[in-house]
């Protein structure tokens, strides 16, 4: 019986990236500019396992704060490295000429579930929400992101962000409202009701994501079925 020799990956075609948030077009500079400067010895796996090991260590730092609150200054520069690891390590295989877009794109990915997951859980156990709330962001993260892969496979197209928000002013939002936990208050005042101000931020987050989620899977069913109709 003859053998048929199938070449993994033969016809893969890597996805188009769209970026359409706030900070894009600098972001993309300044990547560039730090990728072609990078020393030899830095390379995108190592990046990416250092913006795991940041995420990680941040959702770690989030806990410890529940007993002492510097460590919300430390959790701050963990999401900075995490910036750093994780929109670093695609822009430096790109500029190296370096790509694996199969894997890149999948432990990309897988990364950032397990980050995610560390990430809130550090923040359920902070004191500085209700792990109720902490539970709601990462289930519509994994909702939103999982509409998100699927829609990289049927469409061709990976949607970075929705909207003007992409992961870098999601991170800018958390480190502000991070540092107003450490250095001002923890709570807030929403029409007349004193409330953790990562409950009111973290409600706003997974309702927003929610919705999100909800609207880009109509407009991707709706198109997918326009370019598939039935004979």
């Amino acid at each position: 019986m003859a053998t048929k020799t199938v070449t993994v990956g033969a016809g893969f075609k890597a996805a188009r990236r769209l970026n359409r948030s706030v900070t894009a077009g600098v972001e993309k500079r300044v990547l560039v500019w730090m990728a072609e400067r990078a020393p030899r010895w830095v390379t995108s796996d190592r990046l990416t396992m250092l913006g795991l090991g940041a995420q990680m260590a941040a959702g770690l730092c989030y806990a410890m704060a529940r007993k002492e609150r510097g460590a919300l200054a430390a959790a701050m520069g963990c999401i900075a490295l995490n910036w750093l690891g994780d929109s670093l390590d695609g822009t430096l295989a790109r500029v190296r000429q370096q790509q694996r877009p199969r894997y890149g794109f999948y432990v990309d990915h897988v990364v950032d579930i397990f980050g995610a997951a560390a990430l809130m859980a550090g923040l359920g156990a902070s004191e500085l929400l209700h792990w109720q709330t902490a539970a709601a962001m990462l289930v519509t993260f994994l909702l939103l992101a999982g509409e998100s892969y699927l829609a990289t496979y049927s469409q061709g197209d990976f949607e970075m962000s929705q909207g003007f928000l992409g992961p870098t002013e999601i991170r800018i939002l958390l480190m502000a409202g991070t540092a107003l936990a450490a250095w001002r208050s923890r709570y807030a005042t929403v029409l007349g009701h004193r409330l953790l101000l990562f409950d009111v931020g973290g409600a706003i987050a997974a309702a927003a994501m929610l919705g999100m989620v909800i609207v880009v899977a109509t407009r991707h069913t709706v198109e997918l079925y326009r370019q598939e109709p039935l004979p």
